[in-house]
């Protein structure tokens, strides 16, 4: 029994020291993220304010006009309805609703 608990006593010691080795290591990782964000943030923002302004001649480009004014295109729902003649919006989803095509039976 004394022998276990010994064997025990060193695994948990093997275990706090790797823990606390780890824990450093995940501090020093978290203080060079926090630094290279900011270093994003800064060079981002020293963009924006050398960036010339959007040409707004009227000509109606307007998607131009914000990629020179290095403003990215919104980014679209994927979650939205598909635009076109398809009601069902996914092919498996039209596949479900069709009746020809038999259903593949699952093992329970």
């Amino acid at each position: 029994m004394d022998r276990l608990n010994a064997k025990l006593y060193l695994q948990n010691c093997f275990i706090m020291k790797e823990n606390e080795r780890l824990r450093k290591k995940a501090l020093l990782l978290n203080q060079e993220n926090q630094a290279l964000l900011t270093e994003l943030k800064q060079r981002r923002i020293a963009k924006t304010k050398t960036a010339a302004p959007p040409n707004n001649s009227g000509n109606g480009n307007a998607a131009a006009a914000a990629a020179a004014a290095g403003h990215r295109a919104p980014i679209p729902d994927l979650n939205a309805a598909a635009p076109g003649p398809r009601a069902a919006g996914h092919e498996k989803a039209a596949a479900a609703a069709s009746p020809n095509k038999p259903k593949k039976a699952v093992a329970n």
